[in-house]
C-alpha cells in the first residue's frame, strides 16, 4: 500500500528525478529526499513494519540486510549532494530504487503476474538467482596480468525478465557455457554464448531446432513486461526500463540487429560506465533485453580477451525459482527389422 514506509522511501527517491530535470540540478530537493528516506529507515518501528510485511523468513533476512545497505547508500548520497556531483546523483538514485524495488517484490507472496501462455514452453525464472562464473585466462604473463583466473558473482532478475533470466539459468544448469571461450571483447562489450558448429544458438533437444526467446522488457511503473517489440519499435524510446543499462557489468541478450526475437544463448556484459550512458540518453535501453548484473568481481571484465575460457557457471542460490518443462525422453529405438519373408500378396480391393 502507499502507506507502507518502504513506499515513502520509493516516493522520496523518485522525486529526485524532478530535481534532475532542472538545469543545474536542484540540490536542495535532492537533500530533502535523502533526509526524508533516512528518517523512515532510522525509525525502528517503521523498519519493523517493513519487515513484518515480508511473508518468507529467509527473504525477511535478506530485506533487513538490504535496508542496512540503503542506509549506507543514503550516507554516501549526502556526501554526493554536498559536493553537488550531478553525474553521480542518477546513478545512486537508481541503485537505491533497485534495492527498494527488491524489498517491495519480497512483500508479494508468490509471483506478481502471469507470464503470457505463449511462452509456457520456455524456462522461466520466477524470482532471482545468484550465479558464480569462473574464468581461466590465456597467456596472462604476456598481458602483464598477475592472475590467470578469477571468479565473478552475478544476480539475474526473473521478476523483471522471467523468460530471459529463465533461459539463461536453464542453459547454466545444462552446463552450456562451461568450457566456452569469450568471443568478442572490444572495450564496449564482452560477449560469449555462440556454440561451436554451424548453429549460432542453443539447440533444444526437444525440437532439434534453435530455441529462441522473445524480446522482453519491464517498463518502469508497469506491472507486466512488454514482449516481442522493442520500445523503439513501439514508438516509446523514452520509457525507462526497470533494468537499465546503467552499470558496468550489466548483462543482456545478444541478437541479430533487425530481429528482436532472435536471442538464444549469446549474451554480453556491458563495459561502459553509467557516466557515459546517463539515465534517459542511452542507446541500448529498451532495445536489448537486460536480465542481470555482475555484483562482485566486475573489475575483472575489462581484462578479458577473445579466447579466454569460461571454466564454469553455476547457480549459488535461487535454483528453486526456475520453472522448466522436462526434456522429452529420447525417441524409442526403431523396432528390429522383421526377418525376410515372402511379401504377402495384396488383398483384392
Amino acid at each position: 500500500s502507499n502507506k507502507s514506509p518502504i513506499r515513502q522511501v520509493q516516493k522520496a527517491m523518485e522525486q529526485i528525478s524532478e530535481a534532475l530535470r532542472v538545469p543545474g540540478v536542484k540540490f536542495s530537493e535532492v537533500e530533502r529526499s535523502i533526509r526524508k528516506s533516512q528518517g523512515v529507515l532510522k525509525d525502528d518501528k517503521k523498519r519493523a513494519a517493513i519487515l513484518a510485511d515480508i511473508p518468507n523468513p529467509q527473504r525477511r533476512g535478506d530485506a533487513s540486510a538490504k535496508i542496512d545497505q540503503i542506509k549506507q547508500m543514503l550516507s554516501d548520497f549526502e556526501v554526493i549532494a554536498e559536493k553537488k556531483d550531478k553525474q553521480q546523483v542518477p546513478i545512486l538514485q537508481q541503485d537505491i530504487l533497485k534495492l527498494v524495488g527488491e524489498i517491495e517484490e519480497d512483500m508479494v507472496p508468490g509471483f506478481p503476474y502471469d507470464v503470457p501462455a505463449d511462452y509456457s514452453n520456455l524456462p522461466q525464472l520466477k524470482g532471482r538467482a545468484t550465479l558464480e562464473l569462473k574464468m581461466k585466462l590465456k597467456d596472462p604473463a604476456k598481458r602483464s596480468l598477475d592472475y590467470d583466473n578469477f571468479t565473478m558473482t552475478m544476480v539475474v532478475d526473473g521478476y523483471n525478465a522471467p523468460v530471459t533470466a529463465g533461459n539463461f539459468v536453464d542453459l547454466v544448469k545444462r552446463k552450456f557455457y562451461d568450457g566456452m571461450e569469450i568471443q568478442r571483447s572490444d572495450g564496449f562489450v564482452v560477449q560469449t554464448g555462440d556454440p561451436s558448429g554451424p548453429s549460432e544458438g542453443f539447440i533444444d533437444p526437444g525440437t532439434g531446432e534453435i530455441r529462441r526467446i522473445p524480446f522482453e522488457v519491464m517498463v518502469d511503473k508497469e506491472t507486466v513486461p512488454t514482449y516481442e517489440e522493442t520500445l523503439e519499435d513501439l514508438g516509446r524510446p523514452n520509457d525507462q526500463p526497470r533494468l537499465p543499462f546503467n552499470a558496468y557489468g550489466t548483462m543482456a541478450m545478444a541478437r541479430s540487429e533487425f530481429e528482436p526475437n532472435s536471442g538464444s544463448s549469446q549474451f554480453f556484459f556491458l563495459l561502459r560506465d553509467s557516466e557515459l550512458t546517463p539515465t534517459g540518453s542511452n542507446l541500448l535501453d529498451g532495445r536489448y533485453a537486460v536480465f542481470g548484473y555482475v555484483t562482485e568481481g566486475k573489475d575483472f571484465l575489462e581484462s578479458l580477451k577473445v579466447g579466454d575460457v569460461i571454466e564454469s557457471v553455476r547457480v549459488l542460490g535461487g535454483d528453486e525459482n526456475l520453472i522448466r518443462k522436462a526434456d522429452p525422453p529420447p525417441p524409442p529405438p526403431p523396432p528390429p527389422a522383421p526377418a525376410a519373408t515372402e511379401a504377402a500378396p495384396a488383398e483384392e480391393a
